[in-house]
């Protein structure tokens, strides 16, 4: 018996390191020394990023529309997201803490997302570029069943969080 509770832990301790660990290089652009991450991130690689002040700093200042988030908070968790972005990138800057305050607002389970930090020529470590048919960036991704519902690439038309009720509502929409 204890053999099998000994197995248990063990899997579920490796389930969970799945979930928070991450693989990724790192090195100084060489265009605007900043750093860049390329591989699978996560947001506390950001965090842990003393130079990455652009986070935190975009998380505090972003004042997201409450009615939209009321309505993302019913309907984000049945998504599954995935995120790509160049920590050298302005507009991956912009975008990317405001997504991180809204996913906190929303209590959006991190567990949900993968994130992917490219260089300039928008490459991953591990070819995923190809795999999301990434153009530019920062690329949003929503999946519903392994099926993408829709993406926000590079800008958005009306806010993070209004463009992401629009593609939840669009699938509403086909689903009905």
């Amino acid at each position: 018996m204890r053999t099998v509770f000994a197995a248990l832990f063990i899997l579920c301790t490796m389930n969970i390191h799945a979930q928070t660990s991450s693989a990724f290089g790192s090195f100084k652009d060489k265009e605007n020394g900043s750093m860049v991450y390329k591989g699978q991130i996560t947001f506390q690689d950001l965090h842990e990023q003393l130079s990455f002040t652009w986070l935190d700093k975009g998380v505090a200042e972003y004042k997201p529309d409450s009615v939209t988030l009321d309505y993302l908070k019913q309907h984000l968790l049945d998504y599954d997201m995935t995120i790509i972005l160049g920590t050298w990138c302005s507009d991956s800057k912009e975008m990317i803490p405001k997504l991180y305050k809204i996913l906190q607002i929303t209590g959006y389970p991190l567990n949900k997302l993968m994130m992917y930090g490219v260089d300039r020529n928008k490459t991953t470590l591990g070819g995923e570029e190809k795999l999301y048919k990434l153009v530019n960036v920062p690329t949003i991704i929503l999946y519903k069943k392994y099926h993408e519902k829709g993406r926000i690439v590079e800008t958005v038309h009306k806010s993070v969080e209004k463009d992401l009720k629009a593609i939840i509502e669009k699938d509403l929409e086909q689903t009905h």
